[in-house]
């Protein structure tokens, strides 16, 4: 019931998306030893969320550092330019790191990078204008989980940056415009290093459409370690506004971190993977030729609560 590599580590999933009536899981994933080492996009398909095919890995790290997590989509209307014209490529955008310059102690070591592909997910190809976003002085600066937004024309980005998101924009996936930022001291739980943020609409049972922003952390989970907290608010295509800033976790187990959802899901269906495991104990954990696994699938809804709307699976 849960994806495990046949070999290797794995750890957080990315680039959660459809392609027709197939599923597509990339993940962290280091193929060469069971203990977390330089990062690669682990990829597996399936047709049902529960029966996994592996593939060839889809990234590997190059000369501008580790492939660190992101997120990918189809890009309908080929607004990237990536394929030729008519075409509909595939768009991964990534965390590059670049260990070299964190060895060094400089904060400039993550950048944000494309990948597409133009044969379903088959192969991918690193965009030679990598990185499209540089550091901008900032440690922590990753994870970028992107979606279209019909009203503005669009991609919006939510992207991790240690303490708080940053939300930017961009009409084509190559010229991003910062357009927010939302958390800091104060907003939600701070036991670690914000990470894996996902912003999603979901519809509420008396009719209206509330956005649910998914932040990721560890430390400082309910029952230590890893965990994922959530938001409901508004999100006006720019700015996320929360109803409160208080403190609600997605689930309180401890193996359940770094989950996302899915890109295309059919139906509208919201369709959330996570990681089971936790950085406590991941590496500790007494398997063999591979280390670590995906959570069962599970699907997310508003439920109204006399406490309030709360997430549901």
């Amino acid at each position: 019931w849960h994806y495990t590599p046949p070999a290797g580590w794995i750890n957080d999933p990315n680039g959660l998306c459809m392609v027709g009536d197939t599923y597509h899981l990339f993940a962290q994933h280091y193929p060469d030893g069971t203990e977390w080492g330089p990062m690669h996009w682990g990829h597996a398909t399936s047709t049902d969320l529960l029966h996994w095919d592996e593939q060839p890995i889809a990234l590997r790290p190059d000369h501008l550092g580790m492939v660190f997590s992101g997120s990918a989509v189809l890009d309908d209307g080929n607004r990237s330019g990536l394929g030729p014209p008519g075409s509909q490529p595939l768009v991964a955008m990534f965390t590059h790191h670049d260990m070299a310059a964190e060895k060094a102690g400089r904060i400039d070591r993550q950048h944000q990078s494309l990948a597409f592909s133009l044969d379903d997910g088959a192969s991918w190809t690193p965009y030679a204008g990598n990185p499209v976003m540089p550091n901008p002085g900032t440690q922590d600066w990753r994870d970028p989980k992107l979606r279209w937004l019909p009203a503005r024309q669009c991609w919006t980005m939510a992207l991790a940056c240690g303490d708080h998101i940053r939300f930017y924009s961009a009409p084509d996936l190559k010229h991003w415009t910062e357009d927010s930022r939302f958390g800091g001291p104060g907003v939600g739980a701070h036991g670690g290093v914000w990470e894996c943020p996902d912003l999603m609409p979901l519809p509420a049972p008396d009719g209206r459409v509330l956005w649910v922003l998914l932040v990721s952390l560890t430390p400082g989970g309910p029952n230590g370690g890893s965990a994922t907290q959530y938001f409901i608010g508004d999100f006006d295509g720019r700015t996320f506004t929360p109803h409160d800033t208080r403190t609600r976790w997605l689930d309180h187990g401890p193996d359940n971190y770094a989950g996302v959802t899915w890109a295309h899901a059919p139906q509208g269906r919201t369709v959330l993977l996570g990681w089971m495991s936790n950085w406590d104990y991941a590496a500790l954990l007494p398997t063999a030729p591979w280390r670590g696994a995906m959570t069962v699938p599970r699907e997310l809804a508003l439920r109204s609560t006399p406490a309030g709307w709360r997430v549901a699976s």
